[in-house]
């Protein structure tokens, strides 16, 4: 997938360190940067009835919006400036609705960004998380704070366990791949069966990106007791990766949140730049 098209999702309580970050990652590859602006709408305490009754609540939109149009003015001010070509748009979504609308937005675009600043803003980053995954069927690029980005990886580590997801990453990010001077395929606790990995586990999934031209190497490690996000952030600093590239939400969503999951854990605490796709 060759990305020409960057998003990246913003909020009054948010600084440029963002969109710094994807603006530079835009310059990159020569893409065009699309930024949204958001302001999530509470919703009224008391029910549907209560816009009517509470004009304290009519008073917090109009503060909302007051934060909104001033946020907007500072981004398009960030825009005008920048070195690459950008648009803006804006929402005032209701929380329960904020995913629906920035998936709708995602789909207009090839990658999604959510940096450092985005990460710390919990409400906004859960809803760009579910929109760009579940609601855009494009992909989500996490960068950490501290980390060092880029969409020029000499060293990628792809999390592979043969499920859709994982596959679905694989081709969003083949370009990165294919430009990459090591892909390293990691297969944790290999299940070797047809309807797993197959005799081999990993000789197709190599083959099938050494045709691109990838230079692929296939790691099988055990977790001897670990979690699978300990073995992956373990093996990332071992391979010396720039990037992390694997399928979000194998399991379903109520499931990864009750029980846990890879998905789950590399979203809380991701040790490097990764690459999701679903």
């Amino acid at each position: 997938m060759t990305f020409r098209t960057l998003l990246t999702i913003t909020g009054p309580n948010q600084g440029e360190g963002d969109l710094k970050l994807a603006a530079s990652l835009c310059e990159q590859i020569d893409a065009h940067l699309s930024v949204l602006v958001l302001e999530l709408a509470a919703p009224p305490s008391g029910g549907e009835y209560a816009v009517v009754l509470s004009p304290t609540w009519l008073e917090e939109r109009q503060a909302d919006l007051k934060r909104l149009k001033k946020r907007i003015s500072e981004v398009a001010a960030f825009v005008s400036q920048a070195d690459v070509s950008a648009d803006l748009s804006d929402d005032y979504p209701d929380t329960a609705w904020a995913d629906e609308i920035i998936g709708r937005r995602a789909r207009y675009a090839d990658l999604a960004i959510l940096g450092p600043d985005l990460l710390a803003s919990h409400i906004l980053k859960d809803k760009v998380i579910e929109g760009v995954l579940f609601s855009s069927g494009r992909p989500l690029l996490l960068v950490p704070e501290g980390s060092r980005p880029t969409l020029k990886p000499k060293r990628v580590l792809v999390a592979w366990d043969a499920r859709l997801e994982s596959s679905r990453a694989v081709r969003e990010s083949l370009d990165l791949l294919i430009g990459a001077e090591e892909v390293h395929i990691a297969i944790i606790d290999p299940v070797e069966d047809e309807y797993h990995h197959g005799a081999e586990p990993g000789a197709d999934a190599a083959a099938f990106l050494a045709r691109h031209g990838v230079k692929v190497t296939v790691d099988r490690l055990p977790t001897s007791n670990h979690s699978v996000a300990d073995v992956l952030r373990r093996h990332a600093v071992d391979t010396a990766a720039d990037l992390m590239v694997m399928g979000a939400y194998g399991h379903s969503r109520l499931r990864e949140r009750i029980f846990g999951g890879v998905t789950k854990s590399m979203l809380e605490n991701p040790s490097l730049p990764i690459l999701m796709a679903r």
